[in-house]
């Protein structure tokens, strides 16, 4: 499936996590895993993942990304958060407005200490069920 997932955290194991499911999901490895901003831009991309650290409101340069994401960019956005879902309706909000389809369903995720990089097996798992569940609700 043409995916990315990016990220927005300082977080080893939010990271490492986005990097996981770009391993068993993106058709095209290689361009699929990036920090936000991204080196390169969406375009046409099926779905994209985004793995933020947030708070009730976000920073701006995450921001500034998420109103870029219209539908000739990302025909789907999903969110895994770090965060209160205060912050992640925040999110969500801004895609929207944006223009791109925004997955409702949302995964919540403890991102830990920023030099910790491991994913225990449970929350990969969940992770990759999530993808699972959200592939359906895609346009």
């Amino acid at each position: 499936m043409k995916l990315r997932a990016l990220v927005y955290s300082s977080k080893g194991k939010l990271h490492t996590l986005a990097g996981d499911i770009v391993a068993k999901y993106a058709s095209d490895v290689a361009n699929s895993y990036d920090k936000i901003p991204p080196a390169y831009s969406c375009n046409k991309e099926r779905l994209v993942i985004i793995v933020a650290s947030v708070s009730k409101s976000i920073d701006t340069t995450l921001e500034r990304f998420l109103k870029e994401l219209t539908k000739e960019r990302a025909n789907n956005v999903a969110f895994i958060v770090d965060g209160p879902a205060e912050g992640a309706e925040v999110l969500k909000k801004t895609v929207a407005k944006a223009g791109a389809n925004v997955i409702d369903d949302v995964l919540f995720i403890k991102g830990g200490l920023p030099f910790l990089k491991s994913v225990k097996p449970e929350e990969k798992a969940a992770a990759f069920e999530w993808v699972d569940k959200i592939t359906p609700q895609m346009v």
